[in-house]
């Protein structure tokens, strides 16, 4: 199985220039008016135009907002610099949520593009998540 990453944003230019300058990815095909496909990444990511106050769902009641919102799914970019790749992005448009941390594992920077969604910045340090591991899953 592969897996796709869709991302919705109210202005697909502006999307596509802060996904290119903020991640180094370059744009692909255009699928239609609304979609650009990025790549450059270990996947393809997808620009989708959504307008904003836009059904999110045929089946509920929220509306779309590209003010800065909190989901439970968001992205990871594993970097090789994280104070370069902060600065990267905040310079194309991002937030910075909070100063990098540093953990057994890696530094973490929380960020946030400017279509509302949240990403964070992973550096892994020695053995990356192996240095928290255990022996097996629960």
């Amino acid at each position: 199985m592969d897996f796709l990453v869709n991302i919705d944003v109210d202005d697909l230019q502006k999307a596509v220039a802060f996904y290119c300058a903020a991640f180094g990815l370059r744009a692909g095909r255009r699928l239609g008016p609304s979609v650009v496909e990025m790549l450059g990444g270990p996947i393809p990511i997808y620009l989708l135009q959504k307008e904003a106050g836009s059904q999110a769902s045929a089946t509920g009641t929220q509306l779309r907002s590209y003010r800065r919102h909190w989901t439970p799914v968001h992205l990871d970019f594993t970097v090789a610099d994280i104070e370069s790749a902060v600065r990267d992005a905040v310079l194309a448009g991002a937030s910075s949520e909070s100063p990098v941390t540093t953990h057994a594992w890696g530094k973490l920077a929380l960020m946030g593009d400017p279509f509302g969604n949240g990403f964070c910045f992973v550096q892994f340090l020695g053995r990356g998540y192996d240095e928290i591991a255990g022996d097996g899953a629960q």
